[in-house]
């Protein structure tokens, strides 16, 4: 044995053992390795698929080219303990129901990390693999293929205690799709031009922290799990048909705390969630700022900014049974045009949280298309000049006079230029460039409204 010892591809190659002319299988070089030795491999061009099947730490100098067949997984990791690092990773087979990835991995204690993956089915495809880290790699789909010919970019399925970290997503169908898979952390990734920049089923008690998902047809759906912590997060500009900043299906006990969700058609959606806490969020500029069914119950919304969304809340069905204020403390509505005379920062009016028009929306949705019309205004307005109509009974009795403080959300750790990740690409997008206009926007906005008020 030669345990940890170190394999350099270079002498292999001039030893005669692989092919020298430039496109080179590794395989047997994998094969002949013994147990717990590192193999430096040079920059170049590789023949997959490879199958590491014992542990192995491949560390790619000069980002060699690993080219697979075109049928199956390019890289199978069969073993615990290994580390693929520095490759671009490309042409996967396209095979769904075979898992067909970049990097496939059935083992624990693995760690995938600065890689490249290109033209792939699936990027990186946890099967039944446990304590992994999948970090700072660079992931590609196929964008000639309809959203539902293609894989996900990282792939969780029956995998528990993952950290998914510092990733830069694009052009699959799912940016995540999770299932069966608890104690997952994902943080610092960026996804955009997706169907779900996240989508989530069966998972529970994970972590969702610094990133940032714009311009999917929905940033995320999160079904069917609990004990969720959502954190620090960007959901922007996530429109197309049904398209939603955050979807919440069956969800209950989570905490969703300091996010931006904005310029989406619905900021937040609930069907059939309960007891969840929402505070210190900023919803801003969205069509609608929440759709709620009535069969959510028990949710708290506490500190959080509603700034210029179009509609506030579209209820479906008569009530909620939400709770808008937690510790004497509401929200802040940029809507509210109540008073504070005792100057105490809440305010002396309740808010209503619907006029008439999205009462008439919520009942009949089609009405979506007059949301930017004068008679949708007029309605608005008349509404609340002549109540003779008591809509529901959501109210926010104790609203905030001025927005929370941006030093108390963590916004401007969301608008800072990193994304952790070091292998970028061309087309790589970080947070700040996703945000010009909005982090402008928001920023000038609760400056403006704090001065104002004092």
């Amino acid at each position: 044995m030669r345990p940890w010892s170190v394999i350099s591809a270079i002498a292999v190659l001039a030893s005669g053992q692989m092919e020298s002319q430039g496109i080179s299988n590794l395989q047997s070089l994998i094969s002949n390795a013994q147990a717990g030795e590192t193999i430096l491999v040079p920059a170049g061009e590789y023949d997959g698929n490879i199958i590491i099947d014992k542990k192995l730490i491949l560390i790619g100098l000069g980002s060699p080219v690993i080219r697979g067949t075109g049928v199956g997984s390019v890289i199978t990791v069969k073993v615990d303990s290994c580390v693929v690092r520095g490759f671009v990773v490309e042409r996967s087979g396209k095979m769904l129901v075979d898992e067909d990835a970049g990097i496939l991995v059935k083992s624990d204690y693995n760690v995938i990390e600065d890689n490249v993956l290109q033209d792939v089915l699936f990027g990186v495809y946890l099967f039944g693999a446990d304590n992994n880290r999948v970090r700072r790699n660079d992931i590609r789909g196929r964008k000639e293929l309809e959203l539902g010919e293609r894989g996900s970019g990282i792939h969780l399925w029956n995998s528990y205690d993952n950290i998914l970290d510092g990733n830069d997503i694009a052009d699959v169908r799912d940016g995540f799709y999770i299932q069966n898979a608890s104690r997952t952390h994902i943080e610092r990734n960026n996804v955009r031009g997706v169907r779900y920049g996240l989508h989530y089923m069966y998972a529970d008690s994970n972590v969702f922290l610094l990133n940032s998902f714009t311009d999917n047809v929905a940033g995320a759906a999160v079904m069917y799990s609990r004990g969720i912590r959502i954190r620090n997060n960007a959901f922007l500009r996530n429109r197309g048909f049904a398209s939603y900043g955050i979807l919440f299906q069956d969800c209950h006990d989570m905490i969703v705390d300091s996010n931006v969700v904005a310029d989406n058609n619905i900021g937040l959606f609930f069907e059939a969630s309960r007891n969840n806490v929402f505070q210190h969020n900023i919803i801003a500029r969205n069509d609608a700022a929440l759709q709620m069914f009535q069969n959510s119950n028990g949710n708290v919304f506490t500190e959080n900014n509603f700034i210029d969304n179009l509609s506030p809340l579209l209820v479906v069905g008569k009530k909620t049974e939400t709770r808008w204020n937690r510790n004497d403390r509401g929200n802040y509505w940029s809507s509210y045009d109540g008073y504070d005379i005792d100057q105490d920062g809440v305010g002396d009016v309740p808010m209503k949280i619907q006029n008439l028009f999205q009462y008439l929306e919520g009942k009949a949705p089609h009405l979506r298309l007059y949301l930017y019309s004068p008679a949708s205004q007029a309605f608005a307005v008349a509404a609340n000049a002549f109540p003779v109509m008591n809509i529901n009974t959501e109210v926010d009795r104790m609203p905030l006079v001025k927005p929370v403080d941006l030093s108390k959300l963590g916004i401007l750790t969301l608008l800072a230029p990193s994304r952790g990740n070091h292998q970028k690409t061309n087309d790589s997008v970080p947070l700040f460039a996703a945000l010009p206009g909005l982090g402008i926007f928001v920023i000038g906005y609760l400056v403006m409204k704090r001065r104002s008020r004092q």
